[in-house]
């Protein structure tokens, strides 16, 4: 840990952090990065979605774990890697141990060793990430209000909606009396939906919505860059590296990603309940 900063060094230190978040987060730059998510990425997209809930157990965990004294234990489960490695994540995590090792260059670093660099990078990618899953999230909520005009949180409230929709679609149109008359039939006896079509419509969904989620990014990154976020983000992990303070607990960014499927699990439950 280096000695404090003057304040001519926090203030390099911000400089080199803004003209990091220009460079790698603006509109250009965001462009370039994606360019990584087009291979591999596109397949472990949709495992990495389907292991999100599992990452925000384990930190929960860890934190209470924590919060009773286990703190080897919290401090071992919050270090487990749960989502699988992208190549964008990669990308994201080697740019930013870079800016770390400049700024150690130039004295105004963390001097912080590298396994705790190589981690806080790591759960930066991680938050970044979370934060492309909102802006899905967001995307979903607005179609299923737009076309249904009801809530849909999640993946789980719009499948069903859908898988409907389309239901209805198709027996209309292979009516034998033609549309108009499909139409008015199906209107008084509605379509009887097979569970099966609303649980491939929700998978189709899934699918769909982590593609989404690997190039949300391209929308979400130059946002937080104009608004700060990106920047008040990589000096707070400094500021942790300064202290040798390792980050605690959970995100409130992994929460918020974690909020439309939470939402959805609340709603069944009511459902089945009245």
């Amino acid at each position: 840990m280096p000695a404090t900063l003057t304040d001519d060094a926090m203030a390099r230190r911000r400089a080199a952090v803004s003209r990091f978040v220009r460079d790698r987060y603006g509109p250009r730059g965001t462009w370039r990065l994606h360019r990584a998510a087009l291979g591999l990425d596109l397949l472990r997209a949709p495992l990495n979605v389907m292991l999100s809930p599992v990452f925000l157990l384990t930190r929960l965990l860890a934190w209470l774990l924590s919060r009773l004294g286990a703190r080897r234990a919290g401090a071992w489960l919050a270090a487990r890697r749960i989502f699988l490695p992208s190549d964008l994540g990669r990308v994201i995590e080697s740019d930013l141990i870079r800016l770390i090792t400049d700024l150690d260059a130039q004295g105004i670093g963390p001097g912080a060793p590298p396994a705790a660099v190589r981690r806080e990078a790591a759960a930066l990618a991680e938050t970044r990430n979370a934060v492309s899953e909102i802006a899905t999230s967001l995307i979903v909520l607005a179609f299923g209000w737009g076309l249904f005009n009801r809530a849909t949180p999640g993946v789980i409230s719009l499948a069903g909606p859908l898988a409907e929709l389309r239901a209805h679609a198709t027996a209309v149109n292979d009516f034998l009396l033609g549309d108009t008359l499909g139409r008015a039939w199906y209107w008084a006896f509605p379509v009887e939906l097979s569970p099966w079509a609303v649980v491939l419509t929700g998978i189709a969904l899934a699918v769909i919505g982590s593609l989404v989620t690997t190039f949300a990014g391209l929308v979400a990154d130059p946002v937080q860059a104009w608004t700060g976020i990106h920047r008040r983000r990589i000096l707070r992990l400094l500021a942790r590296l300064d202290a040798a303070r390792p980050g605690g607990g959970i995100g409130a960014e992994h929460i918020l990603a974690r909020a439309g499927d939470l939402s959805d699990a609340a709603l069944l439950v009511w459902r089945n309940l009245r």
